[in-house]
């Protein structure tokens, strides 16, 4: 008979978890949570700290790149990530603990893993919680990143917290295209939404920008689509906008290479060969996506973001990917 391996660590908590509700594709779940606030440190984000009030998101976006983080609770299906969410116990006096870590002139990055604006966000409101308790901070950046419109409902959340600190909010849009959005990203809010909630955080008065990330090669990485939404989010009043190729760990590629050959099967064979050697693309393709979003930031007359700046090391002897 086989024995079961006992669970640890987060997935112990996972499973220590209880039922809070349910809808017709996905399951909300509680997770006890040691600590709200992550320590960064890696050379390719440009934060200190970084909160993710959820683990999971339930837009369904073929690319996500955090597909891979549901493992760790030992849900290795490859759809768990977009149908099993967990919501953090909320413990304002432990997270206000936690917060006396974080110093004057630290970058809080919130949504690096998960969209803290996802629909469990109207029901369990961790994301505001989060908020309010940052109001006790000074002199620090905080930066959200999301692809809901949902956020507009904390704007005057953010003008308070905007009194003491320096707040920012970016609004992922891959293209204006909605049928192709629609394909690529099929539960997440329609472009032309997430441009709406652009205008009106600028109109706000909160510094706001759109990054097209992930640039998928061969289709959303045309200077039509991107310059499109590059020109849309200056219209909206965005003050900065950015565009990366996309990576691909294999808890992603369990997910987007099924899609391909089901909707972009011509394409299928070169994504397999260009990321055969490992996750991220190097070499003349996301150089030239640099240059194409440099030259479009120029016609367009938009700033960059700070993380433009942030590539990954080329490793010495590594192929030079092409698409």
């Amino acid at each position: 008979m086989e024995q079961l391996v006992p669970l640890v660590g987060i997935a112990r908590l996972a499973a220590e978890g209880h039922l809070l509700a349910e809808k017709r594709r996905v399951e909300y779940r509680t997770l006890p949570t040691r600590k709200w606030l992550t320590r960064c440190d890696s050379q390719r984000v440009p934060f200190h700290w970084s909160i993710n009030p959820y683990r999971g998101c339930e837009y369904g976006c073929k690319y996500c790149y955090a597909r891979f983080t549901h493992e760790f609770l030992e849900r290795r299906s490859p759809d768990a990530f977009e149908t099993e969410i967990y919501a953090k116990d909320w413990n304002a006096a432990a997270f206000h603990e936690e917060l006396r870590s974080v110093k004057p002139g630290q970058i809080i990055g919130i949504g690096t893993a998960t969209d803290p604006y996802q629909p469990v966000e109207r029901k369990f409101r961790l994301t505001r919680q989060t908020i309010e308790a940052l109001m006790t901070l000074q002199g620090i950046s905080i930066f959200i990143t999301t692809k809901s419109n949902l956020v507009t409902s904390d704007i005057s959340l953010l003008k308070k917290l905007q009194k003491r600190n320096e707040v920012g909010v970016t609004l992922t849009v891959t293209t204006m295209d909605r049928e192709l959005a629609r394909l690529i990203e099929p539960y997440a809010p329609r472009p032309d939404l997430r441009m709406q909630a652009v205008a009106e955080l600028a109109a706000s008065g909160i510094p706001v920008g759109v990054i097209a990330n992930p640039v998928l090669p061969l289709i959303t990485d045309s200077e039509e689509n991107l310059e499109s939404v590059a020109r849309t989010a200056k219209a909206a009043g965005a003050c900065q906008f950015g565009a990366n190729v996309v990576f691909l760990k294999t808890a992603a590629q369990r997910v987007f290479f099924p899609f391909l050959a089901e909707r972009f099967p011509q394409h299928l064979r070169r994504y397999e060969h260009n990321f055969a050697a490992g996750a991220y693309l190097k070499g003349k393709y996301p150089e030239r996506i640099r240059a194409l979003a440099n030259s479009i930031r120029e016609r367009v007359g938009i700033q960059s973001r700070d993380m433009e700046n942030i590539t990954v090391p080329e490793i010495p002897g590594s192929q030079m990917l092409l698409f």
